[in-house]
C-alpha cells in the first residue's frame, strides 16, 4: 500500500542548535505545514514539512524512535539520520494532542512527558538512583536544558503572536479611517439629498414646477426618502462594524506580558544552569585535589612501610647474632 497520509497541521519548525545542544533555531519564519504519513508495511512513520521548494523536514520515524511532549504546545525527536533534533511548536494544545493520538490507531510512535526511556536530553546517569553530587549536577543541568529549550520556543511563539496582533491593529485602525472617511461622505451625500428634497417641497408651488404635476412630484419626492433612507442604513451598519480595538489592545498588553515573564524566567534558567556548571566544576576540582592527596599519603606510607621493614630486618639480625 506504501505511505498513507495521517493528517496535516500548521505548526512551527525547529532545529537543535549542533554547537550548543540546548538552543533552538528556527526552521521556517512562519508557522508551516507539516504532513504526518505511516507506512502500515514497514510500520514506520513519516514527517515532512516543505517551505517553497526546500525541504524542512523529512524525517523517518521508526518504531524504536519517540516523539515526546516537553510542554502543552511543544513536541521533539531525534532524527539519528539526519544528525538532528526536530521540535515542532503548535498553536494550540489540541493539535499537539492531534499528533500524539496517532499511537492510539498504529504502532507506537508518540510518547508523552516522562513515559519514554528515550527521553530527550536526558542522560542516562540522570535516570538512575542519584547516589553522587556528580549525577545529581548532570540532571540538574539536563532538566535546565529542557526548561530553557521549552522557554525559547514559547518565546519565539509569543513574538509571532505579538507580531500578527500588532499587524491586525494597524489594519483595523487602516480600515477605521476608511470607515470614517467612507461615513463623511455618505454624510455628506445625505444633506445635500435632504437639502434637494427641502428645494423641492419649497418649489413645489412655483410655476417653474407646476408643469411637472403633483404625482410626479410626489413620485420624486419619495425616491428621495428612500434613498436618504438606504444611505442611513449604511452608515449604521458602518458604525456597528466597528472593531473592538480595547480587546486587541489587551490581547497585546497580555503577550507583552507573558514575553517579559519567559525572558525573566529564561534568564534564571540560565543563571541557574551557569551555577550548576560552576559547582560541577568545583566538585570535580575538589576531587581532583583529593585524589592528589590521596595519592601522596599512599606514596608517604609505602615509604614508611619500607623504612619499617628495614628497621625489622637490621633488628633480626642484631637478634641472631
Amino acid at each position: 500500500m506504501g505511505e498513507q497520509p495521517l493528517f496535516s497541521v500548521k505548526a512551527h519548525v525547529f532545529q537543535i542548535d549542533p554547537a550548543t545542544k540546548r538552543n533552538w533555531i528556527p526552521a521556517s519564519k512562519h508557522a508551516v505545514t507539516v504532513s504526518f504519513f505511516f507506512d502500515a508495511g514497514r510500520s514506520v512513520y513519516r514527517i515532512i514539512s516543505v517551505g517553497g521548494t526546500k525541504a524542512i523536514i523529512n524525517s523517518t520515524i521508526t518504531p524504536n524512535m519517540t516523539f515526546t511532549k516537553t510542554s502543552q504546545k511543544f513536541g521533539q525527536w531525534a532524527d539519528s539520520r539526519a544528525n538532528t533534533v526536530y521540535g515542532l511548536g503548535f498553536s494550540t494544545e489540541q493539535q499537539l494532542q492531534q499528533a500524539l493520538s496517532v499511537d492510539r490507531q498504529s504502532p507506537p510512535l508518540l510518547g508523552v512527558n516522562g513515559s519514554s526511556e528515550d527521553k530527550l536530553f536526558r542522560s542516562k546517569s540522570a535516570d538512575m538512583e542519584q547516589t553522587t553530587e556528580k549525577e545529581q549536577m548532570r540532571k540538574m543541568l539536563s532538566e535546565g536544558s529542557i526548561c530553557e529549550i521549552n522557554s525559547e520556543a514559547e518565546l519565539f511563539s509569543l513574538r509571532d503572536s505579538n507580531t500578527k496582533l500588532v499587524a491586525a491593529l494597524h489594519d483595523a485602525n487602516s480600515s477605521i479611517e476608511q470607515w470614517k472617511k467612507q461615513l463623511a461622505e455618505y454624510q455628506e451625500e445625505t444633506e445635500r439629498l435632504r437639502e434637494q428634497v427641502a428645494e423641492l417641497e419649497a418649489q413645489s408651488g412655483v410655476s417653474a414646477f407646476s408643469e411637472m404635476g403633483n404625482e410626479e412630484l410626489t413620485q420624486s419626492i419619495a425616491e428621495m426618502e428612500a434613498l436618504i433612507k438606504a444611505k442611513d442604513e449604511e452608515i449604521k451598519v458602518l458604525r456597528n462594524n466597528k472593531p473592538d480595538f480595547s480587546e486587541l489592545e489587551k490581547e497585546k498588553q497580555e503577550a507583552s506580558q507573558r514575553m517579559q515573564d519567559l525572558e525573566a524566567k529564561n534568564s534564571e534558567l540560565e543563571k541557574q544552569v551557569e551555577t550548576a556548571e560552576n559547582a560541577l566544576a568545583s566538585s570535580k576540582e575538589a576531587q581532583s585535589r583529593a585524589e592528589t592527596a590521596v595519592q601522596k599519603a599512599i606514596e608517604t606510607l609505602d615509604v614508611k612501610i619500607y623504612d619499617l621493614n628495614d628497621l625489622r630486618q637490621n633488628l633480626a639480625k642484631l637478634l641472631d647474632k
